[in-house]
């Protein structure tokens, strides 16, 4: 049962507890009750007929003797005087008072007022006050228990609205163990999430830029050398054409990694492919490439595990892991490959004898044109990890990065056997 249902309930129920007790004490205190007003009046009533119909049949001292004997049971100040003259009997006689004529003279019969008793007309005026006094309090404490943390969270979200997503609003309901305690989590995280994707976007900004003017200036340096010297063009023209291959290349992983970002949520196109064979395909390039530094990588992995994939995505995916440990493995060294594959998900492990990162670099490896601190420039343009994690996870994979006892460094990608959300299939759209 959800904890802000349990409150309400329990709240509802104190309520109307309170609203019973309040009446009882209010009632009490007034002596109010509908029985207990009639109740008294009928006593007096009772105790005048009786003290009359004595009177009249058996006499004053009669009357005397039971006005006494009733004083002593249960005291209601009933008193029977004579009056002077029975023209005394003709006058209208107050309430609780009995004029009444006998042999002759007028005889007085009384009892005292009922003090602190309030007609029974006001009863239910007093019943209604003391419910609506114990539901008012019950609404206000309700609604300063609603209304406060939802004009936190209506602040929060037009702090968002306005780009302030360094907004929090949990600490402020951390003594609150409800929903609404778990809404506000929610939107720090939402917020949290915001803040992350406005700074990567920012850095990405700024490292593209950054990326882009190193061979723009180089072009620029072209172009002086040849206004100055004419006769070295054919040299400038092989250089300018370097340069012009290396822009081409980011923007061609920028767009690649923007596309797979932008459409993460989108359904993307599924084949059943063999990935050991794709792997085994991209090993035995990557080995061909690496026998000039002398690096020997693992060329044969057995078994197969057919897949539903991308395989355009998982393709690069694997090729830039495998090519980023053969590009910074040390010279004369080796890179490791193992796979193990079950029911569900192929489990793909490559370790090299590289610099390796530091333990607070282990994440920060896979963001754009991100390197470890201590990794020396071997070409490339730090998005390869950044697009493998993307493509993994894009099937409901996941892609880490750890530091093995040798040294280097391991990275470790799980592929699933089939997608964890339905993916239209490539004979199916």
């Amino acid at each position: 049962m959800p904890r802000l249902f349990r409150k309400f309930l329990t709240i509802i129920w104190l309520t109307v507890l309170g609203s019973v007790a309040a009446m009882a004490l209010v009632l009490d205190a007034f002596q109010a009750a509908p029985q207990i007003t009639q109740l008294e009046l009928q006593k007096r009533e009772i105790l005048l007929d009786l003290a009359e119909a004595i009177l009249v049949e058996d006499g004053e001292a009669a009357a005397i003797r039971f006005a006494a004997n009733s004083e002593n049971a249960q005291p209601l100040g009933l008193e029977v005087m004579s009056l002077s003259a029975r023209e005394a009997c003709t006058a209208e006689p107050a309430q609780y008072v009995r004029l009444v004529p006998y042999e002759g003279a007028c005889y007085r019969i009384s009892v005292a007022s009922p003090e602190g008793l309030v007609s029974s007309r006001f009863a239910p005026i007093m019943l209604i006050l003391a419910v609506l006094l114990s539901s008012l309090m019950a609404a206000v404490f309700l609604a300063r228990y609603l209304v406060n943390p939802v004009e936190r969270l209506r602040d929060g979200l037009s702090a968002l609205a306005q780009g302030r997503f360094d907004t929090r609003i949990g600490d402020s309901m951390a003594t609150r163990k409800d929903e609404i305690a778990a809404l506000a989590s929610d939107f720090d995280t939402t917020a949290k999430r915001l803040q992350e994707h406005q700074d990567a976007q920012q850095r990405l900004f700024h490292d593209v830029s950054h990326e882009l003017r190193s061979p723009l200036s180089r072009l620029q340096a072209v172009t002086g050398i040849l206004r100055k010297n004419p006769a070295k063009l054919a040299s400038m023209l092989d250089r300018m054409d370097r340069e012009v291959e290396r822009l081409d290349a980011l923007v061609g992983e920028v767009l690649v990694l923007a596309r797979m970002t932008a459409g993460s949520d989108d359904p993307f196109q599924t084949q059943r492919l063999d990935v050991i064979e794709i792997l085994n395909d991209i090993l035995a390039d990557a080995s061909f490439e690496a026998q000039g530094r002398g690096v020997s990588i693992t060329t044969d992995i057995e078994g197969s595990f057919i897949a539903d994939v991308d395989g355009e995505q998982v393709y690069r995916a694997l090729e830039n892991v495998i090519r980023n440990a053969t590009r910074y493995t040390a010279e004369n060294s080796r890179v490791a490959v193992q796979c193990e594959a079950d029911a569900d998900r192929l489990t793909m492990r490559v370790v090299d004898q590289g610099p390796g990162v530091g333990d607070d670099e282990l994440d920060r490896i896979f963001q754009p044109f991100s390197r470890g601190s201590d990794a020396v420039p071997q070409g490339g343009y730090g998005l390869g990890l950044a697009i493998a994690r993307q493509a993994v996870e894009r099937h409901g994979g996941r892609v880490s990065a750890e530091l093995p006892e040798s040294g280097g460094l391991a990275i470790t990608l799980e592929i699933p056997r089939c997608p964890s959300m339905p993916r239209p299939k490539a004979d199916e759209v």
